[in-house]
């Protein structure tokens, strides 16, 4: 099975979601630094869509300043934009199998979708 995991190394949700991954039998990890390789505003809303979530429920508003630009009570197209944007405005770690699409907070979310 492959897993792609939009990661940032920095957060510790992150790390040991993609430890989760790496320690499964059977799984392909592919890694994105999402910061670095941030996903289109197309991308991210196919994988909140696939997730059942929306792109609010998908924004990070801890240390960020999302909440100031009112971001948390914008449309959907204006959440994606700014996310695709400014990456750091995703909540993470995004992981995405053949199985669904997760926000993995917490870490354990992910064996939903192994």
């Amino acid at each position: 099975m492959k897993a792609t995991i939009w990661h940032n190394p920095k957060c510790g949700t992150s790390r040991k979601t993609l430890a989760v991954l790496e320690e499964t039998p059977g799984v392909e990890v592919e890694v994105i630094e999402y910061l670095k390789n941030p996903p289109s505003a197309a991308k991210l809303a196919q994988l909140y869509k696939d997730a059942g979530i929306t792109p609010q429920e998908g924004l990070r508003v801890r240390g960020t300043d999302a909440a100031e630009r009112g971001l948390p009570d914008a449309d959907a197209q204006t959440v994606l934009d700014a996310m695709a944007a400014e990456p750091i405005l995703i909540e993470r770690p995004l992981v995405e199998t053949d199985k669904g699409v997760r926000l993995c907070r917490p870490q354990d979310k992910v064996h939903e979708i192994l």
